[in-house]
This record gives structure tokens, C-alpha cells and sequence, in this order.
């Protein structure tokens, strides 16, 4: 279904080619093989296969994206193959919108020492967080927006201000994807952006999706620019890349990003 997933995970070595991703070329180094096993295990189609039977090397997923978060891998096909994230919080681990069901994301998230919360981005990338949310007892959190999309939701935030969520984790309403899209930002530092925001590997630069933008780009365009006021160093991203630069460098490109949305 061409969700970009594998690409996002393997750049250069999985590549766009008649409508769907397809190897460039057959892994050729230990990196390229390791993205090449990110790319099986997180294909929501299962399109991704070896020619024998052979086990993961260790280490696949969770992969560390910077300190202290990791992308879980086992992307959700009833997502659109979105990814999704988890917060290793002294307070209580948080997971970033849900992978599909699976034993391999049960197990990390036990060894993470269980899950507090799941923080939903927008109504897309929901996935099997309910059934995460009832084996952990974990709260869910997600937009009034966009809430019937998750019914099982603890909770709702209400309005389109910053909300502090802890005391090191924020929620920023970015209505534009959808009504209720929000992002996260974790320590001044790790802004998890669902589809609001991602990086694109072809460009080497931010990028935002209005051939996938549900209820205004206008308001999109918005959103973003309010986010200029925010410092941060990683774009976590549901669709798209994930990329870590410095402030400054992620102020200025999200400056010429909203510009190009004009």
C-alpha cells in the first residue's frame, strides 16, 4: 500500500519505485542489514521477506531514536502503517500513538518497567491502543476532536492551548491534519508529531503532507508557525522521518517550511 513505512526506516536502501517501496539493492553491510530486519518486522503488509527461514539478530526493536526514546516497530496496517514511540519516563513510561498488537512490544514495554500512559497524536494512528491501554491499566490520551476515534480514551483534552500534561511532557493542539491533531513535546527536546510534522529524507528538510491533510491546510500552516515558539531538537513523526538537528537549525527549517506552505 506504498505507506512509506519501510522506506522511513531503511532511507537509500528501500526506495519508491511504480507505486510501492521496493529494495534498491540487497543489504551489503551490517547497517543495511540491520535496516533491511526493521523494515520485516515493521512492514504492516508483511511485504518484507527473506528467502530462508531465519531469526532477528537481536536489537531490531526497540530502536533508541535519542536518549531515552525508542521506536517500537510492528506498524499497524489499520494505521497506515504509522510508527509509534516509546518514553522511557522516570515517572512512568508513555508510549506514542500504538503498533499493532503483538508479544515482542508487550515484552519491551514490560521491560520498561510497564506503561503509564499512551498519548494518542490524532485519530489515524490509534491502532490497538485499547488493548495496550487494558493490559497495562494505562490512561490514554487524546484531542475531544478527534475522541470517537479512540471511545476508551481516559483523557480529553479540551480547547487549542498548550496543555502540560507532566511536568517534562507537553501537549500542543495542531489542528489542520485533523481537528484534533496534537504534538508532544518531551524535555524541551523530543517533539513527537503524529502527521503533523515529519522529516523528509529526499529533500533533507521538514516537510508536511497536504495531499493528507484531512481539515485545513490553512490552519495547518498555522499551527506550525506557532510552533516556532517552541524549542525542540527531534521531529518524531507518525508518517514520514524522524531527524535530530539543533534548535536553532530545527527553528529556521520549520521557519522555511511554513513559508513553502504559503
Amino acid at each position: 500500500m506504498d505507506c512509506s513505512a519501510a522506506r522511513t526506516v531503511a532511507p537509500g536502501l528501500i526506495v519508491s519505485g511504480g507505486g510501492q517501496s521496493v529494495f534498491a539493492r540487497q543489504p551489503g553491510t551490517p547497517d543495511e542489514l540491520m535496516m533491511a530486519w526493521r523494515a520485516r518486522l515493521l512492514c504492516p503488509t508483511a511485504s518484507v521477506t527473506t528467502e530462508s527461514r531465519v531469526t532477528p539478530p537481536a536489537g531490531v526493536f526497540p530502536e533508541e531514536m535519542a536518549q531515552g526514546v525508542y521506536r517500537l516497530g510492528y506498524n499497524a496496517k489499520s494505521s497506515y502503517g504509522a510508527h509509534s514511540f516509546l518514553i522511557r519516563r522516570p515517572d512512568g513510561a508513555a508510549m506514542v500513538d500504538a503498533p499493532r498488537w503483538t508479544k515482542q512490544v508487550v515484552s519491551a514495554l514490560e521491560e520498561a518497567g510497564g506503561l503509564s500512559d499512551i498519548l494518542l497524536t490524532h485519530e489515524d494512528d490509534v491502532a490497538d491502543a485499547d488493548r495496550y491501554a487494558k493490559h497495562f491499566g494505562a490512561r490514554v490520551w487524546i484531542h475531544e476532536a478527534d475522541r470517537s476515534a479512540a471511545p476508551f480514551a481516559t483523557r480529553i483534552f479540551e480547547g487549542f492551548d498548550p496543555i502540560q500534561v507532566y511536568h517534562d511532557l507537553l501537549a500542543i493542539p495542531v489542528p489542520g491534519h485533523t481537528k484534533g491533531s496534537v504534538v508532544y513535546l518531551w524535555n524541551d527536546r523530543c517533539l513527537f508529531t503524529g502527521d503533523s510534522l515529519s522529516w523528509s529524507f529526499a529533500a533533507n528538510d521538514l516537510n508536511a503532507f497536504r495531499d493528507f491533510c484531512w481539515y485545513s491546510w490553512a490552519e495547518q500552516r498555522r499551527s506550525l508557525a506557532r510552533l516556532l515558539n517552541t524549542n525542540f531538537e527531534w521531529v518524531l513523526a507518525g508518517h514520514g522521518g524522524s531527524h535530530g538537528a539543533p534548535a536553532e537549525e530545527m527553528r529556521s527549517r520549520l521557519q522555511a517550511l511554513v513559508e513553502r506552505m504559503k
